[in-house]
């Protein structure tokens, strides 16, 4: 099982020297002492309101809100990021997660066709530093940037200055970034992911969420991964898991986007919500039996499967 001591974590410079050793912990807690990060992704209330919640094919366990934080107590994840409404709405009876703060979110009623996405900052730092002085395990806060939108700008300079501000407080910070609006033709372009994966860098993120990239050239997409990868340099790099699929699918693709694709994690979130609490924990354990203990497929499977168990 890879594992990294508190010497051996990278500290940006713009930690300051009073939160250096804060920083370390918080990272150690969000990649669980291994420099890999396991996101569970709980922010999609406000991104895709009920639907992803409640419907056909979703298991009725999920209706209910505080099933996310029942499948992080009883899971293994890194992270559980959602919004800080959310989290300060449940985080006192579940005090032993580690949470990420997400700081801007949009819903999806205004289609791109109608104009181009804005995720607006909620709230200002202030507000998450408040909840972490009051108790709550806040690790790290998120941003999303919609790249290639024209409202870009705005979304930049509102992550490049809580990036400033998270690092000064030795708060981990991780940037969702998609290409979306009426300039972007092909939203899982593989030179667009490398692009992206180069902006987080520039901004400060420690880690990087993007979609896994589609090329049309017949390549595999972990081998196009591998452009992105390099493109994000000391920001490490993450899939989001996307749209529900069977487990060994899933499970596949995340083994081949970190041995293949030089991933450095994941970030899962309906493919892990939307099922029942038991199978939900059982794929919390078999995702981080990949992402943090380099278990082969089969073997992760079996973790799923019930005939294994993981647990750090």
């Amino acid at each position: 099982m890879p594992s990294i001591t508190r010497d051996q974590v990278r500290v940006p410079a713009d930690v300051m020297p009073e939160s250096r050793d804060e920083y370390i912990e918080n990272y150690l807690k969000a990649t669980r002492g291994t420099g890999r990060l396991m996101l569970f992704a709980c922010d999609q209330k406000i991104e895709h309101l009920n639907k992803d919640f409640y419907g056909e094919g979703i298991d009725i366990a999920d209706a209910k809100p505080e099933h996310l934080f029942e499948i992080g107590r009883q899971g293994v994840c890194g992270v559980l990021a959602g919004q800080r409404g959310l989290i300060a709405q449940y985080a006192a009876d579940y005090p032993e997660i580690n949470y990420l703060v997400k700081m801007n979110s949009k819903t999806n009623i205004v289609p791109g066709s109608q104009d181009d996405p804005y995720s607006p900052q909620l709230y200002d730092l202030d507000a998450v530093l408040a909840m972490r002085e009051a108790g709550v395990n806040v690790v790290g806060i998120g941003y999303t940037i919609y790249l290639g939108s024209e409202y870009e700008s705005t979304m930049m300079a509102e992550a490049g200055e809580l990036i400033a501000q998270a690092h000064a407080n030795g708060l981990l910070v991780v940037l969702w970034i998609y290409p979306r609006g009426k300039a972007v033709k092909a939203e899982k372009d593989p030179a667009l992911i490398a692009g992206a994966a180069g902006v987080a860098l520039c901004l400060g993120a420690d880690f990087v969420k993007v979609n896994p990239p589609k090329p049309e050239d017949g390549t595999a997409p972990a081998e196009a991964l591998k452009v992105a990868t390099m493109a994000s340099g000391r920001t490490g790099l993450v899939c989001a898991g996307g749209s529900t699929v069977d487990a060994e699918t899933f499970l596949t693709q995340l083994y081949d986007q970190i041995h293949v694709g030089g991933a450095v994690g994941n970030a899962t979130g309906r493919n892990i919500h939307q099922r029942s609490l038991d199978e939900a924990v059982r794929l919390t354990k078999a995702i981080s039996a990949i992402t943090l203990a380099d278990y082969s497929v089969a073997d992760a499977l079996a973790v799923f499967n019930g005939e294994k168990d993981f647990s750090l």
